[in-house]
């Protein structure tokens, strides 16, 4: 693969990945609400170490490729589908159509902040 690639692939890829740590961290405890508060913040900090690892390296390298509004795009995006698949598998809950909608429309937002490219 070209090294021209690398700054526009891997923030799509770390990003990503981090995300499904952070998703870990913020709402996995959720499936465990009988543990006491003080272990799911301790747990979700270590969980967050490791997503930290890749964002913001993943923020550095695609500084090359993309604007700042972009990576943020990128990233809420990622965390949508990240978040929509976490819900679903290891939460049980179901999405509603509404908030797939809700979704769709931000999105649909993202478009836009590509637009001019």
């Amino acid at each position: 693969m070209s090294d021209a690639w690398w700054p526009r692939l891997a923030p799509i890829l770390m990003l990503s990945a981090s995300n499904l740590f952070m998703t870990f961290a913020w709402y996995g405890h959720l499936k465990h609400k009988s543990a006491p508060l003080w272990l799911a913040i301790v747990v979700s900090w270590g969980i967050a170490f490791f997503e930290y690892t890749l964002a913001v390296p993943a923020n550095r390298i695609g500084s090359r490729a993309y604007s700042v509004a972009e990576l943020k795009t990128i990233q809420e995006a990622i965390t949508l589908l990240v978040f929509a698949g976490f819900s679903v598998t290891y939460l049980g809950e179901p999405l509603k159509p509404t908030t797939i909608v809700g979704f769709v429309f931000v999105l649909i937002g993202a478009f836009f902040v590509f637009m001019d490219r």
